[in-house]
Order: structure tokens, then C-alpha cells, then sequence
């Protein structure tokens, strides 16, 4: 599919680049021809209105100047005079068919291809003057530009198809990491629900044995339970990223106490510190209003503090602090005695199903608390980053403040 996707933009490219450049050099080759045939025209428009003209050889050369001849034609259709030197006009024959080729057509001006021949008419009081110009250097210089058009076109095709396959190759790159993303998504998915429907598919046929006794069946109806809700919790968690990837900004323009809903999330893990040794020491400033979802950034909240009770030292302290940054922003920070964590993995850790500790796949952690978080603190217009020193770990996140409102004010 990305083969595809980068042939067919590359293909795209390449369609305009052609167009574009068959218009630029068209338009160079149509607007050059014009120019040459117009000057060929006033030339000879002039040599004809005036046949008697002489121009000195150090006169400023500001017409054309091409090789011709004037033949000066009578009523009856004869030839009474010839001026030019540059042909031999002593070729009676070879007059004439000009003359014949010049009166087959009702147009003042046309060329004669056969001789490559311009030829200009005007009628005066005794006949007409037929002015014939060389169209061999117009001819060359045509040629000339062609090739030369060609040429650059090619070079330009070539240049613009190498960089349109190195475009290709960066802007797919977004989608096949996504791609990629997202079927090692799928396959850590269907890993995490693979040992839990293995579990309870074999306790369920053992539980269909006949020599299976009552205390037996229990055993395999609480395993069928457990790895029940084990599932459950995955899937909620599966769920609860979705939503937070499809949060819209609609539903982000309620402005709120973030102070007060971080004071509230922190209550429910009180006593859950205290059973583990942890105790938790708490900094928020009040007033601190944000504008977004209440309810998402309390979860946020909840997963640094979920994620603190699961990997620190005890006994220990977890330090939560709420204050504000500056420049109408405000930091949680959530800090925790850990064992440290090497720098190339600080981003890692917020990649979905993604434990530093295998052997922690079981005690409720999916590998899915730190994404959904980020998930959310970037549909909130935040960020949020990990840092690991002197034996502490601290996650912090940077959300847009906003002024809080006055009692009273609409």
C-alpha cells in the first residue's frame, strides 16, 4: 500500500512538473516565433512603403535587419524593377513563380516554405511592391531554441523526478509509521487478550469433564472470572484511548478550577499510599483555571498518581505539585522515588503497551495509562515529558491557562 501511495504521488509530481513545463517552454518558443515574425514583417512593411531607402552602415540597428529582395510588379502583371543583392534576380523563371505563389493568397503577408521565403505586398499607383525576406536565420534560431527547450526540459524532468521521489519518501514517512504503529497496535492488542482467552477457554473445558468435583469447578469458575475482568479492563482502557484520540476542540471550550479538580482526584489515592508505605505530599495553588474537559485531565491526574502507587520505592513520599509556569501556562508535576530510567526510554514509556517490567504485565498495567494521558494533554494543547535523576522519576505537564473568572461576570 505505501508503494502505492508513493508511486501515485510521484506520478502526481511528475504530471504537473510536465504541464507545467510544456507551458513555460511553449509559451518561450510561441512568444519568441511572434516576436521574429513581427520584426521580419516591419522590416519589410517599411522596405516596401519605402523602396528608395538607404541605411548608412554605422546607422544604429534598431529594426531587423534580414536579407531581401523588392520586386516592383505593373498593372499588367510585370516585373519593372528588382533591388537587393544578396539573390541572383536574373532567374525570369524562378521570379515569377514567386510572383504566382505571392498572388494565390488574398493576404497582405505569407511565407513560402519551399524557399523558405517571406513575402510582404502593398499596392501603389502604378502596381504593387512584393518585398521577399530570408527566413533561414528565423528558421535556425527556432531550431535552436527547440533543441535548447528540450534539452532543459529533460534536465529539469530528471532533477524534479529525483526530488519528487524524496518528497515521496518524506511525506509518506508520517503515514507509514502510523501504519506501522498501528498493526503493532493490533498485534500487542491481540497478545494482551490472547493469554486471557487461553486461560478461560481451557478452565471452561475442564470445567465439561465429568470427573471434575465441586471444589474443582470453583477453582475454574474464579479463574474464568478473574481473567474475565482482566479483559474487561483492557477493553475499557482500549475505549478510553480512542476517546481520547478523537477529542475535538468543541468539546474543549468550558474553562474550570484545575486546582480544585486536582484536589478532588487526590483524595481516592490517600488511603491507597498509606496501605502501600507511600505517603503523599501535595502543593497546589488555588485559582488555576484551564479550559478544556474536567473530567480528561482529572483522569490525566490519575494515571501519574496510579503509575506513582505501581512503580515506587517503599517506603517512600510522592511529591504532587500544581503551580503556575508563566506566560499563562500551568505545570502538574508528579515525582516519585524509582529505580532510574535511561534517557533513550523516556519517550518510549509513553508508546502504547510499552513495560519497562515484562513481569508487571499482570498486576493491572497495560501499558496504555501514559498514552491515554498524552492523548489527552494534546487534545488540550499541552505536553507532557518524563524525567528521570537521583533516583526519582517525575512526569510533568504543561497546559494554556486561562484568567479566571470574576463571581458575577457574564
Amino acid at each position: 500500500m505505501l508503494k502505492r501511495l508513493r508511486t501515485r504521488f510521484v506520478a502526481v509530481i511528475m504530471v504537473i512538473v510536465t504541464v507545467m513545463l510544456c507551458l513555460v517552454f511553449g509559451m518561450i518558443y510561441y512568444f519568441t516565433k511572434s516576436n521574429l515574425e513581427a520584426e521580419s514583417i516591419s522590416m519589410m512593411q517599411s522596405i516596401a512603403s519605402n523602396p528608395m531607402q538607404l541605411v548608412r552602415p554605422d546607422d544604429s540597428p534598431n529594426e531587423l535587419r534580414l536579407p531581401y529582395f523588392l520586386l516592383q510588379i505593373s498593372s499588367r502583371g510585370s516585373i519593372v524593377a528588382t533591388t537587393g543583392g544578396y539573390y541572383d534576380l536574373s532567374d525570369e523563371e524562378f521570379l515569377a513563380t514567386l510572383i504566382e505563389t505571392a498572388f494565390e493568397t488574398t493576404e497582405q503577408t505569407g511565407v513560402i516554405e519551399k524557399y523558405s521565403l517571406r513575402f510582404f505586398r502593398v499596392n501603389t499607383h502604378g502596381g504593387q511592391n512584393i518585398v521577399f525576406a530570408d527566413m533561414s536565420s528565423e528558421l535556425t534560431t527556432l531550431r535552436s531554441l527547440l533543441q535548447t527547450c528540450i534539452f532543459i526540459g529533460a534536465l529539469c524532468f530528471a532533477a524534479f523526478f529525483a526530488v519528487s521521489i524524496l518528497l515521496a519518501f518524506w511525506m509518506v514517512r508520517p503515514v507509514e509509521t502510523a501504519w506501522r504503529q498501528q498493526r503493532q497496535f493490533v498485534a500487542d492488542a491481540s497478545h494482551e487478550l490472547k493469554t486471557p482467552l487461553t486461560v478461560i477457554m481451557t478452565n471452561a473445558e475442564l470445567l465439561q469433564l465429568p470427573d471434575c468435583d465441586g471444589q474443582s469447578r470453583g477453582q475454574f469458575s474464579q479463574s474464568i472470572l478473574t481473567m474475565s475482568r482482566h479483559m474487561r479492563e483492557l477493553v475499557e482502557r482500549l475505549l478510553e484511548l480512542a476517546r481520547a484520540d478523537a477529542a475535538q476542540e468543541q468539546a474543549l471550550a468550558t474553562s474550570f478550577d484545575l486546582s480544585e479538580v486536582i484536589s478532588e482526584a487526590i483524595l481516592p489515592f490517600e488511603p491507597v499510599f498509606f496501605e502501600k508505605e507511600l505517603r503523599l505530599n501535595c502543593q497546589i495553588e488555588p485559582g488555576i483555571c484551564v479550559s478544556g474537559s474536567a473530567g480528561q485531565l482529572r483522569q490525566v491526574a490519575e494515571i501519574l498518581l496510579d503509575n506513582a502507587r505501581k512503580y515506587s520505592y517503599t517506603p517512600g513520599s510522592v511529591e504532587l505539585t500544581l503551580k503556575s509556569g508563566g506566560r499563562r501556562h500551568c505545570l502538574l508535576t508528579v515525582t516519585n522515588p524509582a529505580p532510574p530510567i535511561p534517557k533513550e526510554e523516556l519517550k518510549s514509556i509513553f508508546k502504547r503497551f510499552y513495560r519497562r517490567d515484562e513481569a508487571r504485565s499482570r498486576d493491572g498495567s497495560f501499558g496504555l495509562g501514559l498514552p491515554i494521558a498524552e492523548a489527552i494533554v494534546t487534545a488540550h494543547h499541552g505536553r507532557i515529558w518524563a524525567e528521570s535523576a537521583a533516583g526519582h522519576v517525575t512526569f510533568t505537564v504543561e497546559l494554556p491557562a486561562v484568567k479566571a473568572k470574576v463571581p458575577g461576570e457574564a
